[in-house]
């Protein structure tokens, strides 16, 4: 039986995904997804599993742990009927994220103002000597 037309070969999936091929093995081999084989024995990717895969590494790369991804991976293979489950399990990394990128935000402002103090310091001619910097804004070093 020949492949379809647009089911891609691990090395081409994984340069369009931007992971590395052990990447997709190790997703595999994690149960993340059953990807169809060749006669050979070669997996083929298809635009459903890079579909799947695309949200996986989303999820992945906002720090969802393999359980979770796990998790999302079976309710997924239940079909619609699992629709409420995986709602629940991504509101609840959802609030996750959003806690992160506010803790985030508040790291960047910090970085951003010693940078602006930094710079004040520099361009009146002042050294920003450790114990000037640490007088400027004693709650941060």
């Amino acid at each position: 039986m020949a492949d379809p037309p647009t089911a891609l070969t691990i090395q081409d999936a994984a340069l369009r995904l931007g992971v590395s091929p052990h990447t997709l093995r190790y997703y595999d081999r994690e149960g993340l997804l059953s990807v169809p084989r060749t006669g050979s024995g070669e997996r083929r990717y298809s635009d459903v599993e890079l579909r799947f895969l695309t949200f996986l590494i989303y999820l992945r790369g906002t720090g969802m742990p393999m359980a979770g991804l796990r998790d999302y991976a079976a309710l997924f293979r239940q079909g619609d009927a699992s629709i409420p489950q995986r709602r629940v399990l991504l509101v609840a990394h959802e609030r996750h994220v959003a806690r992160q990128l506010e803790d985030m935000k508040r790291a960047l402002e910090a970085i951003r103002n010693k940078i602006a103090r930094y710079d004040e310091l520099r361009c009146s001619g002042q050294a920003p000597s450790p114990e000037r910097a640490a007088a400027s804004a004693p709650e941060y070093a």
